[in-house]
């Protein structure tokens, strides 16, 4: 048996790279190939007669692969399926970081999921809260009911927009621009960020289309988010090049905590730093764009 660390609520989730949980050739590798989370799939990846051999599998590689510092997701059935409680019962006997909630409509349906969380920790003997929830919004009831989801448990760290299931019961297509999700992916975001948790975008499915990808992830910081789903390895790059601060952008941002901090000791509330007037409405980006490059390495200072 592996032991893991307890997972953190907060940390770096660029990358969420999905695997199929039935496939040990798979799963058994893919902290090697640097993506910050992956994502083992018991959902659609998993044909309906093989489910049991994919828990089978899922628990095995739980209980015997060193991820190491790769954090370690789990994608279960939804609730209108027979599947879903097993599926949570072997994520917690082993030792999954998280439960990804498929097809999450409302707080209801986290709190159905936080309770049988909860029995299987007792069952199994897993410390309280260790195991952490978040939710994929993949209609529009799903996206409307968003800050009610992200508020629904203290276990959830983050929500994740499904572009296929969602474009479908919208009745569209993807498009170049992302104008056919933009609002749905705007209003998840604007929940998040209400409820203080993460958010992370969609899979690009079209692996023969890299000037598609490259345009989306970069709509996808844009707009906010602090990561994106991935299909595969040679995605995980590109993601992380776009998510993770310039060595100029760590610098600014370390300027800009100092003068914040020494400025308010001498009562001064405008000020500039390298020609740009700021004042302490600008700290919290600073602090976060410090704690991000922390996160990557980039970072060894004492200001976060």
């Amino acid at each position: 048996m592996i032991p893991r660390p307890k997972p953190e609520r907060f940390r770096l989730r660029r990358t969420m790279m999905f695997m199929n949980a039935q496939k040990p050739g798979l799963i058994r590798d893919a902290y090697i190939y640097g993506c910050d989370s992956i994502m083992l799939d018991l959902e659609d990846a998993v044909a309906e007669n093989q489910k049991d051999a994919a828990r089978f599998s899922l628990y095995h590689a739980l209980k015997s692969i060193d991820y190491g510092d790769t954090e370690v997701i789990v994608r279960i059935n939804g609730l209108d399926t027979p599947h879903w409680q097993e599926d949570v019962r072997v994520c917690v006997a082993g030792g999954a970081d998280g439960i990804r909630i498929a097809k999450c409509e409302s707080a209801e349906d986290v709190r159905t999921v936080e309770k049988t969380v909860e029995a299987a920790e007792e069952e199994f003997g897993v410390e309280k809260g260790r195991t952490l929830l978040m939710a994929a919004l993949e209609s529009p009831k799903g996206i409307l009911n968003a800050y009610e989801i992200c508020t629904a448990s203290e276990r959830m760290f983050g929500v994740a927009i499904s572009g296929g299931d969602f474009r479908k019961s919208m009745q569209t297509t993807p498009q170049p621009d992302g104008i056919d999700m933009l609002y749905a992916r705007g209003h998840m975001i604007l929940a998040a960020r209400a409820a203080g948790i993460q958010c992370f975008d969609t899979v690009f499915t079209d692996l023969n289309d890299d000037e598609g990808f490259r345009r989306e992830v970069l709509q996808n910081k844009a707009m906010g988010f602090d990561g994106k789903s991935l299909i595969n390895p040679r995605q995980i790059r590109f993601v992380h090049e776009v998510y993770t601060p310039t060595e100029k952008e760590v610098v600014y941002a370390e300027k800009v905590v100092r003068s914040i901090r020494e400025n308010t000791e001498k009562g001064l509330g405008v000020f500039t730093v390298d020609g740009k007037m700021i004042d302490i409405a600008f700290l919290p980006g600073a602090e976060r764009t410090l704690r991000l490059a922390k996160a990557c390495g980039m970072y060894e200072g004492d200001l976060v």
